[in-house]
């Protein structure tokens, strides 16, 4: 917006006093735009049931009702459910760090043949839609190729999926190629091999974008909820997002809306904390110097 207006019209009184109003306007506007649903997420869990389901809706609750998020946590097995979803995105974010750093370390320093053609058909996987890959991924993870093992109700097959990440491989090969040659020509005539070269010089380098990606595997595990839904039955195994759905049978609607409050809480805490080495991150490896 600080480009639509000219500095001479800026440095008028009533041009400042115009630019101060829709300034404010547009940053009140996009905040209630963004805070609205998270703000009937929380107070929702707060309402009774009937004052919930009434219509219209009550802006705030009439009654706290603070005992609806304790009796989310009991019913729903939230402390369960909240286990299972750190295993699995935590275990998700172990494969992907060791597989995508490894992907992108090759593309990046050790340049493979037809490596900018792997890269260019990793990247066209972006544009397909995660719904279109859901039908040959069951039947992959059903009858694992060559193995012939049926990963289903397993960790795997929420784990194996999340493996090969093309936006994370590109990301962390972008960063990859700001790290000077220099090092790496260095590195070797130090003798020291492209592992060696991998652990002592270009990880300790790329804790940013490092953290970046553990922050995107973490996300993307936690919020996911098609997929688990098909591969993990078993309620005793499920993550947040599906257990809550499972268990929801005979619930009243202000503890589900509040176990869905507990259930955000910790992604929304973790960005908000984070946010400055996502922002850091994403922009680290754009200029090389």
């Amino acid at each position: 917006m600080r480009t639509l207006i000219s500095d001479t019209q800026l440095n008028r009184r009533g041009g400042r006093i115009v630019y101060r109003i829709v300034l404010t306007l547009v940053v009140v506007t996009f905040t209630l735009v963004f805070l609205g649903p998270l703000y009937w997420l929380v107070t929702g869990g707060l309402k009774s049931t009937r004052e919930v389901l009434q219509n219209p809706p009550t802006l705030f609750p009439a009654q706290i009702h603070t005992d609806t998020y304790r009796e989310a946590w009991s019913q729903l097995r939230m402390g369960r459910l909240l286990f299972n979803t750190l295993y699995y995105a935590f275990g998700a974010l172990a494969l992907q760090l060791v597989f995508d750093v490894a992907a992108a370390y090759a593309l990046s320093k050790l340049r493979p043949v037809l490596g900018r053609a792997i890269l260019g058909m990793m990247l066209a996987t972006l544009m397909i839609p995660a719904a279109v890959l859901i039908v040959p991924q069951y039947l992959t993870v059903l009858d694992l190729p060559l193995l012939h093992v049926n990963l289903i109700n397993t960790p795997w097959a929420i784990w194996l999926p999340t493996v090969a990440n093309a936006f994370n491989i590109f990301l962390l090969k972008r960063f990859f190629d700001s790290i000077p040659e220099e090092l790496m020509a260095a590195a070797a005539i130090d003798g020291a091999t492209p592992l060696r070269a991998l652990w002592s010089i270009v990880l300790p380098m790329s804790r940013p974008i490092l953290g970046v990606v553990s922050i995107f595997a973490v996300v993307n595990v936690w919020k996911d909820f098609l997929w688990p839904m098909l591969v993990e039955p078993d309620p005793a195994r499920q993550p947040l997002n599906i257990g809550i759905n499972s268990l929801s049978l005979g619930v009243s609607q202000n503890v589900i809306i509040a176990a869905l409050a507990i259930a955000s809480a910790p992604t929304i805490v973790f960005f908000l904390i984070f946010q400055r080495n996502i922002m850091a991150g994403l922009t680290s490896g754009s200029l090389k110097g």
